[in-house]
C-alpha cells in the first residue's frame, strides 16, 4: 500500500504479536527482502529500492529494529533484485542479487558490519538471464556459496565462491559456477543452507512437472 520496507519484531518466541515498524519510506522500497542478524545482534537487511532500481541495506540500530541506518550500496543501472544476505567469516554481511541491466548475479562485499559501503563483483555473466531468485549461505571453508536460477536455460545452478568477499580479478577468480539440475525447467525460488555433513542442501521449484 505505501511502498515501505516495515519491520515486525516479534513480541515472543511464537510470535502471535510483534511491534511493526516503518524502517525506509523513501519512495518505493521494500521489495525482494532478506534478512540475517549482525555481529552486534542487530538484524540487518537487504533490499530492492524500486524507485531508483538500486540494492540497498538497513543496517537496525538495536535488536527490535525500531531504527535503521539506510544505505544505497549498489546503484549502477538496474540492481537488487532476487536479495539474499548472509554474514560473512570476516563479521561483515555478504549479498547475492541480480542486475537487471546486464542479467546478471552479482556480490556485494560489504566492507563494514553495518554496509555503509561494499564492493560489488559479477559472479555469473553469460549472453542469458543468470541470477533469479538468488540464495546465499557460507560453507564451511568458510566462502559463500550461492544458488540461483538461469532464467535462459531453466536451470539451477550453484557459485561457490573462491574466497570469503567472492572477489577477484576475473569472474573465474571469484567463484566456481556448476549447472546441479537441468531436467525440464527448474530451479526457481531457490533456498540454499549448509547439510550436518557439511554439504549444502537446496530447495527449489520444478517448473516443468510444478514441484518442489
Amino acid at each position: 500500500t505505501n511502498g515501505d520496507l516495515k519491520i515486525a519484531a516479534c513480541n515472543n518466541p511464537t510470535c502471535t504479536t510483534s511491534t511493526n515498524t516503518t524502517i525506509d519510506s523513501n519512495d518505493d522500497v521494500g521489495e525482494y527482502t532478506s534478512i540475517a542478524i549482525g555481529t552486534n545482534g542487530n538484524p540487518i537487511i537487504s533490499y530492492l529500492d524500486n524507485t531508483n532500481r538500486d540494492l540497498k541495506v538497513a543496517a537496525c540500530n538495536n535488536p527490535t529494529c525500531t531504527t535503521s541506518t539506510n544505505s544505497t550500496i549498489d546503484s549502477n543501472d538496474d540492481v537488487g533484485l532476487f536479495t539474499s544476505i548472509a554474514i560473512g567469516t570476516n563479521g561483515n554481511p555478504i549479498i547475492s542479487y541480480y542486475d537487471s541491466t546486464n542479467t546478471d548475479l552479482k556480490v556485494a562485499a560489504c566492507n563494514n558490519p553495518t554496509c555503509t559501503t561494499s564492493t560489488n563483483s559479477t559472479i555469473a555473466a553469460s549472453s542469458g538471464l543468470v541470477g533469479y531468485h538468488t540464495s546465499i549461505t557460507i560453507g564451511t571453508n568458510g566462502n559463500p556459496i550461492i544458488s540461483y536460477l538461469d532464467f535462459s536455460n531453466g536451470e539451477l545452478n550453484i557459485a561457490a565462491c573462491n574466497n570469503p568477499t567472492c572477489i577477484g580479478a576475473t569472474e573465474a577468480d571469484r567463484s566456481t559456477n556448476s549447472t546441479i539440475d537441468s531436467v525440464g525447467l527448474v530451479g526457481w525460488y531457490t533456498s540454499i543452507t549448509i547439510g550436518t555433513n557439511g554439504n549444502p542442501i537446496i530447495s527449489y521449484w520444478d517448473h516443468t512437472n510444478q514441484d518442489l
